[in-house]
């Protein structure tokens, strides 16, 4: 199983057309990709959008691609009110999952409610937990998991209040190391890439790769660098070996989840 994880430069001006831009820079992933393959797409990757439209944007991305595209998020009308919420299609366009942000972040709180539903699902035969940038940091959400993910995918657009973006990708970089060891689960980031925008915070480019099993530390998590575009290979029968060690020394939290 194939993981594609982005981090380009996206804009938040009206009418802009980010999908776009992120379908032709995916494009020559194309013939290497498959049905149970997963691109990775950032939080609000769709700007001043309908849910149709964006529903659209992504099953046409997904067919493109022919592979499972989890597309980011985007903040959808619901009378009065706004969620900040995403789907994931299959290599159909089929949507096979819905997901919103539990817990929006700082002034997002005055633009969009708090969402009631947390992502799963099954592709192939890998369990995908999926958490909406700030989400990732409540550790009490993995316990509400149905069962254990073998991969736990992120679409972010971080944002930073320091000077430079190497602080907040430095608490990303080891928050993810320490879910993907203390859970026995691979870990996928797509972000923005950092980019300063007058009036606004900057985005932090925080998309990366965390992986429990590798034997050498600069491994265990690869960070994309901006306008960054990887692939990365999921071994599920390595994953399940690196548990059962855990597992044996007595690693493994017992929680609602099972491992």
């Amino acid at each position: 199983m194939k993981l594609v994880l982005v981090q380009p430069r996206l804009s938040y001006a009206p009418g802009t057309q980010n999908l776009d831009l992120l379908a032709l820079q995916l494009a020559p992933l194309a013939p290497q990709l498959g049905p149970h393959d997963v691109v990775l797409l950032p939080e609000h990757v769709v700007i001043e959008a309908t849910a149709d439209a964006y529903r659209t944007g992504i099953a046409a991305l997904a067919r493109e691609l022919g592979c499972h595209v989890v597309g980011g998020s985007h903040h959808e009308p619901r009378g009065r009110e706004r969620v900040n919420s995403g789907v994931v299609c299959d290599a159909s366009g089929d949507i096979v999952a819905e997901y919103e942000k539990l817990r929006p972040y700082a002034g997002e709180r005055q633009r969009v409610r708090e969402g009631q539903l947390l992502g799963e699902l099954t592709i192939g035969r890998c369990r995908v937990l999926l958490l909406i940038c700030a989400d990732f940091w409540f550790s009490d959400v993995f316990v509400r998991a149905a069962t254990l993910p073998d991969l736990v995918l992120v679409p972010a657009h971080s944002v930073s209040r320091k000077p430079s973006p190497g602080y907040s990708r430095a608490l990303w970089q080891h928050l993810a190391v320490a879910r993907a060891y203390e859970f026995g689960v691979y870990v996928g980031i797509s972000d923005w890439a950092y980019a300063v925008t007058p009036g606004t915070l900057p985005p932090s480019g925080v998309a990366g790769f965390a992986d429990p099993t590798p034997s050498s530390e600069s491994e265990l998590f690869v960070p994309l660098g901006d306008g960054g575009v990887r692939s990365f290979d999921l071994d599920l029968d390595l994953l399940a070996a690196f548990r059962a060690d855990r597992r044996a020394r007595g690693f493994f939290w017992k929680s609602a989840v099972t491992p």
